[in-house]
């Protein structure tokens, strides 16, 4: 059976970043047959041949470790040599499998609650783009005889190898970039709820001279969405930098390739803004940034190159890629959820920092507090450096994906109509201009946008504002939310 009849038979299919979807339908059977798919497309791109290494690691869902023995009976099947990195972050992962040129793949569902997991799949040298996951669809797949049983659980004994140790060398990456006394006199809260790179942000710190507290450490799952944040985490933030004892407060999401950071008041820092900032510390000649990260980018002037893409990894990585190829390096991307990717090398004051295309949490985050340290103030104040836009989302949850796309092709017939139905008119004026680069984001005469899109990941609606003040941005979202839940009902 072709993956393509898998994914319809399973529920399972490719949203942003790899294959998610419900565990009851991940069965061990369908994620078995989902790494056959992967490796079968590897091979017809010279990447994968028998005996071949290929990194797997995973974050801390329940369901994960199960995933993970079926992900390693597939490799072994198809005569690979499953490596074990563990319970690690994504990049770090990424880094150790692009470093040695081999396949990786990373069991996650990333922010998403724990009924849901997923699987990211990773070339040799970078990540699955949108062309691999259309090509992979034609995959043919056979289970073996007597693995499964008739739930798709696997039934045979396989065993996971002994762990590789691949975070000394993600640690050593900042160090050997930012020094050893980077982050020297910050005392920084890490928020470390289920993250699976909750120890290792702790050593990233104390590495580079920081001082570390460790806060909110959960043995249940916490589904932290850094576009998203949740109102009990905003409390958290804030209740712990009342004390005056923090610089910032530092955290990711659960597969710990999303950076959330807080400043010393304890606000949250929205993701497209902390990509501005590592943008701008690094020198970048090229951002590649979603279409629905903040406009303060094009505003401030800090590259002389950007471009706007469709939300997803995927599609920045394949836009920075294209930069690095016309000589317009350094070449970054991130994404409104605040993953930073590099498609260059950076080089300053004779240190090296290697090209890392796949999202990453730490070094956006550390770009920030060095420069506010550097500049002898906090990230407060290193905010008030940029232009004044405003950029908040929210989502509206169990909305099935196909309602959200009927709804939005109503909006697209008559987007003035519609939205002056929906209050929006009213509220920002008339619209002065429609991006259908992914969903669709209005554009209004008073400067406020408005964005609706169908998450790529879960039976959600994301919806996204932006305006000059923080102020309006909420109220903005809230009228957006509460109209279109009326709309969707």
């Amino acid at each position: 059976m072709k993956i393509a009849d898998w994914m319809v038979e399973s529920g399972v299919a490719f949203g942003t970043s790899g294959a998610r979807g419900l565990v009851t339908s991940m069965t061990d059977a369908v994620c078995f047959a989902y790494t056959v798919g992967y490796l079968k497309h590897l091979q017809t791109l010279n990447e994968f041949a028998p005996g071949t290494s290929v990194a797997i690691a995973g974050d801390l869902r329940p369901s994960t470790p199960r995933i993970l023995r079926a992900c390693a009976a597939a490799i072994l099947w198809m005569e690979g040599q499953p490596v074990n990195c563990g319970f690690v972050p994504t990049p770090a992962l990424s880094l150790y499998a692009f470093g040695r040129g081999i396949p990786s793949l990373m069991v996650t569902g990333s922010h998403i609650p724990d009924d849901r997991n997923g699987i990211k799949f990773n070339r040799a040298h970078g990540e699955f783009l949108k062309s691999d996951e259309a090509a992979m669809r034609h995959e043919d797949v056979t289970l073996p005889d007597g693995w499964f049983d008739e739930h798709g659980a696997l039934k045979i004994d396989v065993a996971v190898p002994p762990l590789t140790d691949v975070l000394p060398e993600y640690v050593a990456r900042y160090v050997d970039f930012f020094g050893p006394t980077a982050l020297s006199g910050l005392k920084l809260g890490i928020y470390q709820h289920s993250a699976v790179g909750r120890d290792v942000l702790v050593s990233v710190v104390e590495a580079l001279g920081g001082e570390a507290h460790p806060l909110g450490r959960s043995d249940v799952f916490v589904s932290v969405d850094t576009e998203a944040v949740r109102p009990e985490d905003v409390v958290l933030a804030r209740d712990w930098t009342q004390t005056g004892q923090f610089d910032a407060i530092l955290t990711t999401d659960g597969d710990s390739d999303r950076p959330l950071l807080a400043d010393q008041n304890g606000r949250w820092l929205r993701g497209d803004v902390l990509g501005i900032l590592a943008a701008r510390k690094l020198g970048a000649v090229s951002v590649t940034t979603p279409v629905s990260s903040n406009t303060a980018l094009e505003a401030s002037g800090v590259a002389p190159f950007v471009q706007r893409t469709r939300i997803g990894s995927p599609f920045v990585v394949s836009g920075m890629t294209d930069a690095v190829e016309k000589g317009n390096v350094p070449s970054v991307g991130y994404e409104a959820n605040g993953g930073f990717l590099l498609a260059s090398d950076i080089e300053h004051d004779g240190r090296r920092l290697v090209a890392l295309p796949t999202r990453d949490a730490v070094l956006p985050m550390l770009c920030a507090l060095v420069s506010a340290r550097s500049g002898q103030s906090g990230l407060a104040e290193l905010l008030e450096t940029l232009p004044p836009r405003f950029t908040v989302s929210d989502r509206l949850k169990d909305v099935p994906t196909e309602q959200s796309k009927a709804r939005l092709a109503l909006l697209r017939e008559d987007v003035p109509a519609v939205s002056e139905a929906l209050g929006f008119a009213e509220a920002c004026g008339p619209v002065a201009a429609v991006d259908e680069t992914d969903g669709i984001r209005m554009t209004f005469e008073r400067g406020d946008i408005i964005h609706l899109r169908p998450s790529g990941n879960a039976p959600e609606l994301r919806v996204y504002v932006e305006s000059a003040t923080s102020e309006r941005a909420e109220q903005l979202l809230t009228l957006a939310l509460e109209s279109v839940r009326r709309w969707m009902a």
